[in-house]
């Protein structure tokens, strides 16, 4: 008889613990899902997560709760695109959040219907992902960086630090689309200024050294980062070798200043993220990307290293100081 009472309160017990799992795995499997397509590593990504999250937040959604997140990250290698993307298909994400062009170019190869939000889009109607920035036209909207007078800036600033520098390196990487225009339009504030462009491309890790060795060799006095995703993972190893062969960097985002490049004059890449939860949320509600309008993103920012400049010898210009949002000591 005990033994009997005993197996009953074992299964009575077993049935109360396995009700709630049952009712939690069924809510989370009805939640609104985002598929996250991340350009760079776990690690790199983080401080964009949590700005995303923190976007989510302030329009009332809870990961786990009240929303589902598929999180995807490429490491840097651009031809894990298009499996992420198809992956993110298959488990039928509500919205793609996609962080640069080659993100973009994979989901819309892998899905003519679910909504994608472009985090970084350069040059988005010119690659065809829009119709126009006012009326996209079709499943993506989102942020496009590509503004003419951005790469003007950068070039600005890096001679407001180094006056006499006249020949100036470009590293950037082929595999980023959208980049030729970029390059174009940084031919034509070089030629305002004063400077002599050399541009350097970098397609994989290992060609870092060798690229700066050669800026080295053919006098280069300064260096323009464009970045890419794989150059975001490697960032630390650009720094380290601007720094090595004596070369003033100018870096496409504050990340890689915190790693140790000199400059960077850039959109806020926390801002875009955490904006774009507000295209998430118009799209969950109904809005259709065709007719929300792709924006300029909401901050820039000129962040100096000054560990870096007097690594370098460098004095930092009082007036460039002034016009810094933020100084790293």
């Amino acid at each position: 008889m005990r033994r009997a009472i005993a197996k009953l309160a074992a299964l009575l017990a077993a049935m109360l613990f396995a009700a709630p799992l049952a009712t939690t795995a069924q809510t989370v499997g009805s939640l609104p899902r985002i598929g996250v397509l991340s350009a760079v590593t776990r690690e790199v990504s983080l401080p964009r997560d949590n700005a995303l999250r923190e976007g989510l937040r302030e329009r009332g959604y809870f990961e786990g709760h009240n929303i589902a997140v598929e999180w995807r990250y490429a490491d840097g290698r651009a031809e894990r695109f298009s499996e992420i993307a198809s992956e993110l298909v298959r488990l039928k994400v509500d919205v793609i959040l996609a962080a640069n062009n080659p993100a973009v170019a994979a989901a819309l190869k892998a899905t003519k219907t679910t909504p994608i939000v472009m985090v970084f889009g350069l040059d988005p109607v010119g690659l065809g992902f829009v119709a126009s920035l006012a009326r996209p036209g079709g499943t993506v909207t989102g942020f496009s960086s590509y503004l003419p007078e951005l790469v003007g800036k950068r070039l600005q600033f890096l001679k407001d630090l180094v006056p006499h520098a006249s020949r100036v390196a470009v590293l950037w990487d082929p595999n980023l689309t959208g980049m030729q225009k970029l390059l174009n339009e940084s031919q034509v504030a070089a030629q305002a200024l004063g400077f002599q462009l050399h541009f350097f491309e970098v397609r994989a890790p290992g060609e870092f050294d060798g690229v700066f060795a050669a800026m080295t060799r053919q006098g280069m006095r300064a260096v323009l980062s464009l970045g890419s995703s794989m150059h975001s993972v490697h960032r630390g190893q650009i720094a380290d070798l601007a720094r090595k062969n004596r070369l003033p960097s100018m870096c496409n985002f504050r990340d890689y200043v915190d790693a140790g490049c000199l400059m960077s004059y850039a959109p806020s890449f926390g801002d875009l993220w955490r904006h774009s939860a507000v295209y998430i949320d118009k799209i969950l509600k109904g809005a259709k990307p065709a007719d929300l309008p792709v924006e300029q993103p909401p901050k820039f920012e000129l962040v100096i290293n000054l560990k870096t400049a007097a690594a370098l010898g460098l004095t930092i210009p009082p007036l460039l100081l002034l016009q810094a949002d933020e100084v790293i000591q």
